[in-house]
């Protein structure tokens, strides 16, 4: 079944006219849904704990825009008509529970960029609430600057609950107001958007892809190679590959490599994800999709993230190829623009 797209011209912004958009949180995507709906003539205010980080440039942003405000979390999930939660995930639950939910009225929307809590009931709206998604595939700083230049990065819509009647025209409308309707909106649903984003971040393009740039380096430093030439061609240039294939996928990749690398990309990949490789990933999918994943996460950082998430991060950071790498990098002027 195709996915359903859409543009500009199918939504209607003025479907927020007269109501007010609170988005909870200020940082990567926080800050630019708000500043691009400001823009886009929504009335926006930003729910902030007291003392955050972010209050300061939120409120410097609000001293040039008549219709955003910054307020205490509490008073923003009371002014909004539309909550939308840009918190990390393993907070939002507290956070909707404690000082959201008590402040959301019958007929509100309750808005997420991402549906983990609500996929795997860690949040439980109220029936008598619309329940939405809008998430841009892309950093919250792409996602801002895209939008001052004219453009746009898409984005995903889902409608979980449609207590209203028009929560699709409002996630629509919404993901008009943040520039999204420039590049194309797809939509989706709250279990396809999470499961699909946990699995292609494990299996791919966080786990998948730094462990094996960590094989290739080691395989090449154990068998007594510089580790300066083992970065350079097991993590550097992995930038220039990436880019090619999300310009112009595989083909353009291939076409523009070497005859040499096209025929080794050929003869070697299958060799390293291999049956076995792909069964695993299967049973990756299986725990993501049963909720052993989310669960276990869930339950590292309630413990603090002392078990398991801080060891790993600290074991991670002591890899070689970090050493070698600051070291490189150091030397590229243009990495520090």
């Amino acid at each position: 079944m195709a996915i359903k797209k859409y543009y500009d011209s199918d939504c209607n912004l003025g479907v927020l006219d007269g109501k007010t958009v609170a988005v909870i949180g200020f940082g990567s995507q926080g800050h630019a849904h708000s500043e691009n709906l400001a823009e886009s003539g929504v009335n926006v205010v930003v729910g902030l704990r007291e003392g955050s980080g972010h209050w300061e440039k939120a409120a410097k942003f609000a001293e040039t825009h008549k219709n955003f405000r910054v307020m205490s979390i509490e008073d923003a999930a009371e002014a909004g008509d539309i909550v939308m939660m840009l918190v990390p995930d393993e907070r939002a639950a507290d956070i909707y529970n404690k000082l959201v939910a008590p402040h959301m009225k019958e007929g509100d929307t309750l808005a997420f960029a991402h549906g983990f809590n609500v996929h795997f009931q860690f949040v439980k709206p109220a029936k008598n609430l619309n329940v939405i998604m809008i998430a841009p595939k892309g950093p919250g700083h792409v996602v801002r600057s895209t939008y001052t230049e004219g453009q746009g990065v898409p984005s995903l819509i889902c409608i979980e609950q449609d207590y209203t009647g028009n929560a699709k025209e409002i996630a629509l409308a919404y993901a008009c107001g943040i520039g999204a309707g420039r590049a194309g909106i797809l939509e989706t649903t709250f279990r396809e958007e999470t499961e699909t984003d946990l699995f292609g971040e494990q299996a791919v393009l966080c786990g998948g892809v730094c462990e094996l740039i960590h094989a290739g380096f080691d395989t090449l430093v154990e068998a007594g190679y510089a580790p300066e030439m083992a970065y350079f061609e097991t993590c550097h240039e992995m930038k220039l590959i990436v880019d090619l294939i999300n310009k112009g996928g595989f083909g353009l990749m291939r076409y523009s490599i070497s005859n040499t690398a096209e025929y080794g990309d050929y003869r070697t990949g299958k060799r390293l994800i291999t049956e076995e490789t792909r069964k695993e990933m299967k049973q990756i999918l299986s725990e993501i999709q049963d909720g052993t994943f989310a669960s276990e996460f869930m339950q590292e950082m309630s413990s603090g993230r002392q078990a398991k998430f801080l060891a790993m991060r600290k074991k991670e950071a002591e890899h070689p190829i970090e050493k070698v790498g600051a070291e490189l990098r150091s030397m590229m002027s243009w990495l520090k623009k």
